[in-house]
């Protein structure tokens, strides 16, 4: 792919954030979920690529927007595969919390993992920790290995988990080993691109979550130069069988951050909620404010974006 198509797709993160933004604390999700969706389609479709939704807002048939397998853009230009979530935490912008945002990622057709909509065991962190961090590893060894990296103690480091009973005897062996925890309630698809980020108060994340936010997050760590790797975990028999179904067949292997995103993979994403890694949208009369991130592998560029809406001269989403 010749061009940057994040500097242009950034405009649908932009257009799904503001519409999801009118319906922060509300308690509607679905309303949330669904006019971020509707306004992320809408501006895809005005954008010359052909894209192909291989990540999206579910299965064919289950949503009539942003579907698995729908095409998106004008047709004219380059093919990519698109993975997309319009608003990452709907359940988290409904009650006002952090790190809700819209996202999409961008590879050459073919080139990103296929996986179902189940859930991983993840480990990321930034660039200082890349070829350090090993899924294989305990708690208490990979933090020691970061600390070291990072020329830190391990009591500096951070941790990023998620809220769940699932992650109580991690939280017990991380914090045995001396380092804090930032509980999340959601959203850690934000925490692990946060990693990333030197003034980011997360060093590295770990645990179970979903293996599309997964899918997500390895797009942008790998624009911003980290590391990540990620392990199937399937929460049942279907889940097991949608896995084997999608060329997973062995569920005890390792992904590597090379096999989980393309050689040449593009990320942009707009904060709806402030949070780990981006702040929200914040309304004025007659216009908002956004911040977006807008990433290119093959560059190692990292964009940040402080974007302006004036809505007498554009849309209102």
């Amino acid at each position: 792919m010749e061009r940057n198509l994040a500097l242009e797709v950034v405009r649908a993160t932009e257009a799904a954030a503001l519409a999801a933004a009118r319906f922060i604390g509300k308690g509607d999700e679905q309303a949330a979920d669904r006019v971020a969706a509707e306004a992320m389609r809408n501006t895809l479709n005005s954008i010359a690529f052909d894209g192909k939704v291989v990540i999206g807002e579910g299965e064919h048939g289950a949503t009539e927007l942003l579907y698995e397998g729908e095409i998106v853009g004008t047709g004219a230009g380059p093919e990519v595969d698109v993975a997309l979530d319009a608003l990452e935490g709907s359940l988290i912008c409904a009650s006002g919390g952090p790190n809700a945002m819209a996202c999409i990622a961008l590879t050459q057709r073919g080139k990103l993992l296929r996986c179902p909509d189940t859930y991983m065991d993840k480990i990321a962190c930034g660039p200082v920790g890349r070829g350090v961090i090993d899924l294989d590893l305990g708690p208490a060894e990979n933090l020691r290995l970061l600390a070291e990296a990072k020329k830190v103690y391990v009591e500096d480091l951070r941790v990023a988990i998620l809220d769940r009973p699932r992650h109580e005897k991690l939280i017990n062996e991380v914090r045995r080993a001396g380092a804090g925890i930032k509980l999340l309630s959601a959203g850690d698809l934000s925490a692990a691109i946060a990693t990333t980020r030197p003034e980011s108060e997360i060093d590295i994340l770990i645990g179970v979550g979903g293996a599309h936010q997964g899918l997500l997050a390895a797009a942008a760590i790998r624009s911003a130069g980290g590391d990540m790797q990620c392990r199937f975990t399937p929460r049942d028999d279907r889940e097991a069988e949608a896995c084997l179904a999608a060329g997973i067949l062995d569920l005890h292997r390792k992904f590597l951050l090379e096999e989980l995103a393309g050689d040449d993979v593009m990320f942009a994403a707009t904060g709806v909620t402030t949070g780990d890694y981006l702040r929200g949208v914040r309304f004025f009369s007659g216009g908002a404010m956004t911040n977006s991130v807008v990433m290119r592998s093959k560059t190692r560029t990292v964009r940040f974006i402080e974007a302006i809406h004036h809505f007498d001269f554009k849309p209102e989403y």
